[in-house]
Formats: structure tokens, sequence, C-alpha cells
């Protein structure tokens, strides 16, 4: 696999798809190398977050820009069942590197290409990675329906329509290898954008508004079709949450906070009535946490059998026992920055469990490796694409 992409929209898939025993290169440019290695925090001069999502991978350099470079990224195109890419459509092409072109050297080819607006359609040549994905949950209607009732719309502090677009496309590349290596089928083109993924996760309020004409507003943490549904401060100035979403797990609230009669009431019993006492039901659940600890406000949840959670800072996080004893962060030792935690794979497979090998490389770290040993280029060859600025 070729990693050709940049930033957070397209390379957390190859890493994901790294974590499973894929083999990827991952290809900067000679200079610059990927914008995320200078991307969000660092320490000692290193982007954290380039060694996260580089993991498992081996890094080469090469500019598409040079005829010679285009050359090299084709020759180990033939070698490989997928090429992951973010380039504004249309660069491929001009560089000698689009589906096409490389269809035609290697018929067993995916090439999956994530961009701001999708291959097609009047906005497909607008460019849509600066952003980090602002655009996708603006265009989506993500942004519109979250925050305050009375506030602005609210962007989240992180890459959320750029690692739902990632998620998707590890998905479409195994379908894509599974028609192929299966059905006997040929490669494919993935085109994928920042919008239509992130879109698939609001499929609700599409159809209301398509069925019913309503529009979702902005509700802060509540949700119309589940009540109580928020979160609550404590006494002890902590917050938890919980969610009402059933019949059965609202009568337990209202049992857990001594309102057990109310879920025998018309009006706060019945799914779809109790949706329009929300505000009163809201209030009463928020009264009662408020009168107590945290703590005591888990347990008796808990004890009654309702979905409930604290509400973790990053520190508390990292310290759960829950998440401890699942291993979901790893110790990794790299040899730039030393002990570092991750986050391991997510899912877990019985028998080909993910990995975490190392983190991100140097740059240019596996050109040696790739270009000597497995394109077979002579060293006096490889010196002079260094002097040239190719690799």
């Amino acid at each position: 696999m070729i990693d050709a992409a940049t930033l957070g929209a397209a390379p957390p898939a190859a890493a994901m798809m790294a974590e499973f025993g894929a083999g990827v290169i991952k290809v900067e440019h000679p200079k610059k190398g990927d914008p995320l290695r200078d991307w969000g925090a660092k320490k000692n001069g290193i982007g954290l977050l380039w060694k996260s999502i580089s993991r498992n991978k081996r890094s080469i350099t090469l500019d598409f820009h040079l005829p010679e470079g285009q050359e090299l990224l084709r020759e180990l195109v033939k070698q490989a069942d997928v090429l992951i890419v973010n380039f504004r459509p249309g660069r491929p092409e001009k560089w000698n590197i689009g589906w096409e072109q490389l269809r035609a050297i290697n018929p067993k080819l995916t090439m999956s290409q994530i961009t701001g607006f999708g291959y097609t359609g009047p906005y497909s040549s607008r460019p849509g990675f600066g952003t980090l994905g602002t655009l996708g949950e603006a265009l989506s209607g993500s942004a519109h329906t979250t925050g305050p009732a009375d506030g602005p719309p609210t962007l989240p502090p992180f890459m959320l329509a750029d690692g739902v677009a990632s998620l998707n496309a590890v998905s479409a590349i195994m379908f894509a290898l599974y028609h192929r290596d299966v059905h006997g089928g040929t490669g494919q083109f993935i085109d994928l954008n920042l919008i239509e993924p992130l879109m698939r996760l609001l499929e609700h309020m599409y159809l209301d508004y398509d069925q019913l004409g309503t529009h979702t507003g902005r509700k802060a943490n509540r949700w119309k079709v589940s009540v109580p549904r928020n979160t609550y401060k404590t006494s002890d100035g902590e917050w938890i949450v919980t969610s009402g979403s059933s019949p059965t797990v609202a009568a337990r609230i209202y049992k857990a906070i001594g309102r057990e009669k109310l879920a025998t009431h018309p009006e706060f019993g019945d799914a779809q009535a109790r949706l329009r006492r929300a505000d009163e039901i809201d209030a009463m659940v928020a009264e009662w946490v408020g009168r107590h600890s945290q703590a005591d406000v888990l347990r008796i949840l808990e004890d009654a059998e309702v979905a409930v959670s604290p509400v973790y800072d990053i520190a508390q996080v990292m310290s759960d026992p829950h998440i401890v004893a699942r291993e979901t962060f790893l110790n990794i030792d790299d040899p730039e920055l030393g002990p570092m935690r991750v986050q391991a794979p997510a899912a877990r497979l019985s028998e080909t469990q993910g990995r975490v090998d190392h983190l991100g490389p140097v740059l240019g770290s596996s050109n040696e490796d790739i270009y000597s040993g497995l394109l077979g280029l002579s060293r006096e060859w490889i010196e002079a694409l260094k002097s040239r600025g190719v690799i």
C-alpha cells in the first residue's frame, strides 16, 4: 500500500490498514515532508500527532512535480495493491498519476482519493484541506445542530469529518479488495469527500426534513428523540451524563431519583408524550443530580441499571481502570521521543489482532530499502536523484 496523502483526511486510513498487516510506504516531499509533521503540539521539535498517525509506515521522499518523481511513483504503483491520496481533483492527472493513467499500468490497483467535495459536482475543484474538515462539518449540517440553542454553530476541537472519511476509506478499500480477490474483479477508484460520510451519521435529520418538513436546530446536549438526555452537574462540581432512550430506562431513572410514579403517568411514561415534557423532566433530573456527589449519583444510577457515565477529562480517561485493563493505550518506545503512550487498534479481532510495531518514522528513512531493494535502483542513480531534488 502507498500512502501519498497528507494531513488528517486520508493518512489515518493507511495507519489503520498498517495495524493489521498492510505494508505501507509513506511518500513525502523531500524537503517539506507531510505537513502533519509540523501540525499541532510538538516535543523536541517533533509533531506528536504525526508519530501516531504514521505508525507502522515506512517513509520515502519523492517530488511529484518532477517527471522523474512521477515515474518513480508509477514504478511503485506497478507493485502496489492500494494507493491512498487526497490531492485536489485534476492534480494527479496533471502529474501523470491520475486514476486512468495508473490503472493502465496496474489493472489490479485500488486508488482511494479523499477530497473536500468529491471528484464530481460544481464544487469539486474547490480546495478543501487547509480547513482540516471544518467545511465537512459545516456543509453536512453537523455544525448547525451542535451548540447551545441560543449560541452559534459549533465545530468540534478535533478532526471529525477527516476521521469519519478515513474510516469510510478503510471499509471501501476492503470492499474493493474483496471484489478483486474473491470475485476476480479489477481494481477500483474510490471517490470520497469530507461531507458525505459525515452526512450518513446525521441520517435521521434528513429523513425528518424529507418526510415531515422539520428542521433540527441546536439543543446543546439534548436530543429530541430521547428524554432525559443531557450532561448534569453534581453537588461536588463534577459532571455525569445519562440518557432515557426507552420507556424502561426512563422508568428506572424515575425510580432512582424518587419519582417512581411518573413511569405509569401517561405524560411521562409514554415515549412520545415524554418528549413534550422534555424541559420539565430534564429540570427534574438536573435538580436531583445537583443534590448529590458524582460518586453517589454514579452508584445510585448504576444500581438502578441506568446507563450513566462520568464526564472525563483526558487524564481521567487514560487512568480509568477499565481503559487500563483493556490496554486501550500501548507504551511504544520511539527512537526520537522515547516511551510514548498511543491508542491501540480499536477493533479487537480474535485471530488477527492489530499491532503497533513502531511510530512515525524519520523523513526518508526507508529510501534505501525501497529504491534500492524494492525497485532495484543503483546507488549511483539514487545519488543522482538526490542531487536533483527528486527524492
